[in-house]
């Protein structure tokens, strides 16, 4: 009888110390399983880039470079906060000197939603932190929704989420702030440039009316830069100065002069359809691509890792295209067209760009012609939606449908080029630009987006 019971209590430790060893097992090496990013549906950053076109929209300073590059940080910062669960993604913050991403824990979950959510409010909030209270809102709104959309989630995993988020943004924000020229520009868009110090004669920019008398973000040129090199800024040189009427600067101010004083239909509604140079009317040229991108997000019912990398490389290429486009820019000093015609061909032309909302029209942006900002920015984009979704992604674009203050209905297009294309082109109906400017700008836009894309994303 004892030796029948000693054999039970041995085959009752026995199991005991089995159960002890395959639980000990799965603690070292079966770690709390968590979703791919590529497993969850793209709603959070769609939600995130429409509040970012909406508070961008009337955000003063901030258009053409200071937004480009504001997407930048957030859509970098974004794609980091996430890469431990994009298998086939590199991390590339390692390329970046001084940008230093936390990590997350091994072995523990997070939801990926809830870091984006957290990162999105904390970094929109820095960026815009000098907008109004109503702008300011609209970050505090979306982030409150989807905090209650994610309540019923691991209280646990929310905070350590929470907590990733944030930090991934407080390390993206200091990164922001050792670049001397482009953080916190928006503030002081003219600094102390003098453009008389740079003019030499004619065919060298002067202010134009209405306008500051100054022309905006003249170092916007130095400021950091994601993929392209140093001499990537300096573009194709312009066609040379002339006043012969049979040269080729003065045939193209000659069609400035007739597509801009007499629009056609066409010409009026892409000028008006691409302009998006007003602040409070429109969001800016530069994000005008984000809101592009959202409808081929939605269309295609894309997933978050795929938002999180296409966000990412748009951010970058439109930031280096603002960054080269102003670099040139200040390297050729090309006067604007108005300029010319005022001279040499009619006295009393003006532009056809107007602002519906003070009622003043004649206007041209105040800085250097050429190359276009519009057609570098628009380059860049299509190179990089373009890479991420094919050659031949056919859009009826809706970026302005049901707008009042000028024709929104869609137009459609049969690639990112096309848009691209026409964009660039849609300035000189408008009275703003060369044809040089737009044709030499989309193409370093190309450049930019390219250069982007050679980065080392993917495994």
């Amino acid at each position: 009888m004892k030796k029948n019971n000693l054999q039970l209590l041995s085959r009752v430790v026995l199991l005991l110390s089995v159960a002890l060893f395959w639980s000990s097992c799965k603690d070292t090496t079966d770690p709390v399983a968590t979703k791919f990013v590529a497993d969850y549906d793209a709603k959070i950053l769609i939600e995130w880039q429409k509040t970012f076109l909406d508070v961008e929209r009337y955000a003063a300073g901030f258009r053409p470079g200071p937004a480009p590059r504001s997407l930048a940080y957030i859509g970098l910062a974004a794609y980091e906060a996430c890469i431990d669960k994009m298998p086939n993604y590199n991390s590339i913050a390692g390329r970046y000197s001084g940008l230093e991403v936390p990590k997350v824990a091994e072995n523990l979950e997070y939801h990926y939603p809830t870091v984006l959510n957290a990162l999105y409010a904390n970094l929109m909030s820095k960026f815009f932190s000098h907008s109004d209270a109503e702008q300011l809102q609209k970050i505090e709104d979306t982030k409150a929704y989807f905090d209650n959309q994610f309540s019923t989630e691991n209280p646990d995993v929310i905070q350590r989420s929470v907590a990733h988020g944030n930090a991934v943004a407080e390390a993206a924000w200091a990164w922001s702030k050792t670049d001397a020229v482009g953080h916190d520009a928006n503030l002081d868009p003219f600094g102390t440039y003098n453009w008389q110090d740079h003019y030499d004669a004619p065919g060298d920019w002067v202010p134009t009316a209405p306008g500051p008398g100054k022309p905006m973000f003249p170092n916007w040129g130095s400021a950091r830069r994601f993929a392209i090199s140093t001499t990537d800024r300096v573009c194709d040189a312009p066609i040379p100065y002339s006043e012969d009427v049979n040269s080729q600067l003065y045939v193209q101010a000659a069609e400035v002069y007739a597509r801009s004083k007499v629009q056609t239909f066409e010409d009026k509604w892409i000028g008006e359809y691409w302009s998006d140079d007003l602040v409070n009317l429109t969001f800016s040229p530069g994000p005008r691509w984000a809101a592009i991108a959202i409808q081929v997000y939605e269309n295609n019912q894309s997933n978050l890792e795929t938002v999180l990398y296409c966000n990412a490389k748009l951010g970058m290429a439109l930031n280096d295209a603002a960054v080269a486009c102003w670099f040139s820019k200040y390297y050729y000093n090309v006067e604007r067209p108005v300029t010319y015609i005022n001279r040499l061909i009619d006295p009393e032309y003006k532009p056809a760009l107007f602002n519906p909302l003070t009622n003043t029209g004649g206007l041209t942006p105040s800085f250097p012609a050429f190359p276009s900002g519009h057609s570098t920015m628009g380059g860049a984009a299509a190179e990089v939606l373009t890479d991420v979704f094919g050659l031949g992604y056919e859009l009826a674009d809706r970026c302005h449908e049901n707008r009042t203050e000028f024709l929104g209905d869609p137009r459609f297009f049969h690639s990112f080029y096309e848009m691209a294309e026409e964009n660039a082109i849609s300035r000189v109906p408008l009275g703003v630009h060369f044809r040089m400017d737009c044709e030499v700008g989309v193409d370093l836009g190309y450049l930019c987006g390219r250069r982007v894309n050679q980065l080392n994303w993917k495994k």
